[in-house]
């Protein structure tokens, strides 16, 4: 069992999500409850499931919390993309974000592959 504080893909998904969170606090208040929600809790279970697998007992364990990762990565820019389409976020802001995410899945599925082969 490792600390996941100390992976590099637990920490840019965690920078990624304070990240989230300031630009979503100018979201319209009417979405609040929806779009700024969704947007927020899909980037904390990257991190916070990158955090879970750590304290499982197996590599294969880990795996699987790590493939939720990537769901919730996935799930993350789906969001982005209807904010930015919406007029929410803007254009260089949503490249921004969305590079950073593309950049943590690919670390995640790398992470994964490891795994698997040990």
């Amino acid at each position: 069992m490792q600390d996941f504080k100390n992976l590099k893909v637990w920490q840019k998904s965690y920078s990624l999500t304070l990240e989230i969170y300031k630009i979503t606090a100018s979201f319209p208040k009417e979405e609040l409850f929806g779009l700024t929600s969704q947007i927020r809790r899909a980037s904390s279970s990257i991190s916070a499931n990158i955090a879970e697998g750590c304290g499982r007992q197996s590599d294969i364990d880990f795996a699987r919390f790590l493939q939720i990762s990537i769901g919730s990565a996935s799930e993350l820019q789906n969001h982005l993309l209807l904010a930015k389409d919406l007029g929410f976020i803007k254009t260089e802001n949503y490249e921004i974000l969305e590079t950073q995410a593309n950049e943590i899945k690919k670390m995640l599925i790398s992470f994964v592959g490891k795994l698997r082969k040990t």
